[in-house]
């Protein structure tokens, strides 16, 4: 790195030849999804009341003037950035608009949707400040001890604050709410990128050699068994599965992506285990969690009805293959979660299997397109940072899908841009504009010099 103002020459292993922008694609595949929520919004109101909701045009053209500013945005600044990103992030905030308004539907005296709305627009305006501000990923890494830091800030203030729902992970403060962890998570992801790009070497070469399984140095060791104290600690002191199983899930990725050695995944899911077993036992709220996840079914056996998770597998099963239809499920009957954590056994009661699985496929595609950006740079840092960033998603996808349909138990993060939170789904729209900033330096041709401010 040299002095500000000077120019240096970028080391990304970008194409040689310019590969097509497809902006116009980008805008087209955005009008379609904004098309495909507004439907919705419309199929909900004639469902549920016979006519078209007031409010559609409305909505429709409030979120069709967000994605077009995002849309503007990335064309002017990120202009050889992948196609896909923001026309999947549009549709995935769109349809989870749809949903949060068919549930309000159902709870006149508990309107989520407009609030919904207003997050959303803050999200994409923290996208654009991202995409415009941002020149080049890469200036990130100086930050690295600063975003450690300040993830450990936000990760530590819940603790202060009571409960909610038997987790500490909520800010509340005359009526206004936050979840630190959501940002704490993309701050993470940021150290742990600069720190594995900085010692990827000791990790993979230096050190004792014990079975089959290279140990680095102690200095180099220290921060992963921290990290691992720290996802332990997360769980025990705010009582909250999800967010240790998601930075502990994350870290184990990056180390397997940085040395290449599966070793390391075996002893992360080892230490994963041993964490979640020794919790489980003796955390009485984690505890409760396991024993639901084991009997779902044992409050009707005790003639106390269906508990959240049964209900969720009944709403799933109602769905059958093709679904109810927007607006004609009673996945309401869940309780105070439905619109949050159990948002998407709505989708799957009232959209089907099919439905679901399109959902799924529109995450998944989300998740590619970020590792393929980051196998397409040189730089270990947006390599990891890339990886970093879709395995967030796909690890949220898979911790809250698999505890809605009984997969592993119930933990209480939220599904990306579908369910209720404001925390979340800024988030998510900043994790969409690092992706945008990163495939755009992958697509970008070699020769060209970036200018870094020191």
């Amino acid at each position: 790195m040299t002095n500000a103002g000077t120019t240096v020459t970028a080391d990304l292993p970008t194409p040689a030849v310019r590969l097509p922008r497809r902006r116009g694609i980008e805008l087209t595949l955005i009008v379609v999804a904004v098309l495909l929520s507004v439907y919705g919004y419309c199929a909900v109101g004639l469902a549920k009341n016979g006519t078209v909701p007031p409010g559609a045009a409305g909505y429709g053209a409030g979120l069709g003037v967000l994605a077009l500013l995002a849309h503007l945005a990335v064309r002017l600044r990120a202009p050889d950035a992948d196609p896909l990103l923001l026309p999947i992030g549009v549709l995935l905030n769109g349809l989870g608009l749809v949903l949060i308004y068919r549930l309000d539907l159902e709870t006149p005296g508990d309107r989520a949707a407009p609030t919904q709305l207003v997050w959303s627009t803050l999200g994409v305006t923290l996208f654009i400040v991202v995409v415009v501000a941002l020149r080049d990923h890469r200036v990130l890494r100086r930050y690295a001890y600063v975003s450690v830091a300040a993830a450990l800030a936000l990760l530590t203030l819940p603790v202060l604050f009571p409960a909610v729902n038997g987790a500490r992970i909520w800010i509340r403060i005359a009526g206004f709410s936050i979840q630190p962890g959501e940002f704490a998570k993309v701050l993470l992801a940021i150290f742990f990128a600069a720190y594995l790009a900085a010692n990827r070497t000791a990790l993979t070469h230096a050190g004792r050699r014990v079975w089959r399984l290279t140990f680095p140095t102690g200095r180099v060791l220290g921060p992963i068994v921290t990290i691992w104290l720290l996802s332990v600690g997360v769980l025990v002191l705010e009582r909250d599965l999800g967010t240790s199983l998601l930075f502990f899930g994350l870290f184990v990725t990056l180390l397997y992506v940085a040395t290449g050695r599966t070793g390391w995944i075996a002893v992360g899911l080892l230490l994963a285990a041993l964490g979640a077993v020794a919790v489980g036992r003796l955390e009485p709220h984690v505890h409760s969690r396991v024993l639901d996840w084991l009997h779902p079914f044992a409050s009707i056996d005790a003639g106390q009805g269906p508990n959240q998770l049964a209900q969720s597998l009944f709403a799933f099963a109602a769905g059958g293959v093709l679904g109810t239809g927007l607006g004609r499920g009673h996945s309401i009957l869940i309780g105070f979660a439905a619109k949050s954590d159990f948002i998407l056994a709505t989708a799957g009661e009232e959209l089907g299997l099919a439905g679901l699985s399109a959902i799924f496929i529109l995450y998944g595609l989300l998740v590619e397109r970020g590792y393929r950006a980051g196998l397409a740079l040189r730089d270990p840092f947006g390599r990891l940072l890339a990886v970093g960033l879709a395995s967030i998603v796909a690890l949220q996808v898979f911790v809250i899908a698999g505890g809605v349909t009984g997969l592993i138990p119930l933990t209480g993060m939220a599904m990306p841009f579908l369910a209720q939170g404001g925390s979340s789904v800024v988030t998510n729209w900043a994790i969409v504009a690092l992706l945008i900033r990163v495939s755009d330096s992958a697509r970008r041709p070699c020769d060209y010099a970036v200018e870094v401010a020191a």
